[in-house]
């Protein structure tokens, strides 16, 4: 079928989007030409950016199992992507059955798959917003997906702080999200990071420099302000793979990953 012929309506296949280059990279079908093209230059220039993805994926998944096996019920997935299984839902129901999951996504061909695919799923609401607008977000993952922000909830922004550029002011959105959070909540998050390859910087900034993903590598220190109001937790901010297994090798493409929990005297 030409692809033309399964585009959404509203969305560009000749443009690059994040979200489905990291479909691409971790095995799935959901991605277009314009995509994959992006994707094959970066792993000509660091062939281990596939291993980044799995890594990322991984520390998602176990990110949500840890707050799961401490209780919490609540999940708001932030830059949710596409569904690759096992999902956010799978993790969290498998430990806590009455779970709830916001599924949050601003592109409008990852909400039209996730919609497709955790139709039938119980407890899962789709959103369609943008992190730069939390306000909106808090309250329709109150109004939509029964998310009680009195108790605690479980927040993961993975693979999308990188996105959002100084001016839009990514601290202080965290910040809004952390004030709402009850005491307890928890807060996984990755971020790319300036110890990634000058080559693989240069590549990425150029393929994504006209289309709504621009990325932005930040020093660990600048990644570190988005931890401000949480106790961290070990092994606290550091690389992704450093959250998996020990011994894990190093990327070109560097990414950090942190958990962080609001504490129970926290406001």
């Amino acid at each position: 079928m030409p692809q033309e012929k399964r585009v959404p309506v509203g969305v560009d296949p000749f443009r690059p989007n994040a979200a489905r280059v990291y479909n691409f990279m971790l095995g799935g079908k959901d991605n277009y030409e314009a995509d994959q093209a992006v994707a094959l230059r970066m792993l000509q220039v660091a062939p281990d950016t596939k291993t980044m993805a799995w890594f990322s994926r991984e520390f998602l998944l176990r990110a949500v199992k840890m707050a799961a096996e401490n209780g919490i019920r609540q999940f708001v997935d932030l830059g949710a992507g596409i569904p690759i299984s096992p999902n956010v839902h799978e993790v969290a129901q498998a430990i806590q059955p009455d779970a709830l999951v916001a599924s949050i996504d601003y592109d409008p061909v990852v909400h039209a798959h996730s919609n497709a695919l955790l139709d039938d799923a119980p407890g899962v609401t789709t959103i369609l917003a943008d992190i730069r607008s939390p306000e909106e977000i808090i309250e329709r993952a109150r109004t939509e997906a029964g998310i009680d922000w009195n108790e605690p909830v479980a927040i993961a922004v993975v693979g999308v702080l990188h996105f959002i550029m100084d001016e839009e002011k990514p601290t202080e959105i965290i910040a809004r999200f952390r004030d709402a959070m009850a005491p307890g909540s928890y807060l996984a998050f990755t971020h790319t990071s300036t110890h990634t390859t000058e080559d693989f910087m240069y590549l990425s900034s150029g393929d994504l420099e006209k289309s709504p993903a621009q990325v932005r590598f930040r020093s660990r220190e600048q990644i570190s302000a988005f931890l401000d109001g949480f106790e961290v937790i070990e092994p606290g901010l550091t690389h992704v793979q450093n959250w998996l297994e020990e011994d894990l090798p190093l990327t070109k493409l560097a990414i950090l990953g942190a958990i962080g929990r609001k504490s129970e005297s926290a406001s």
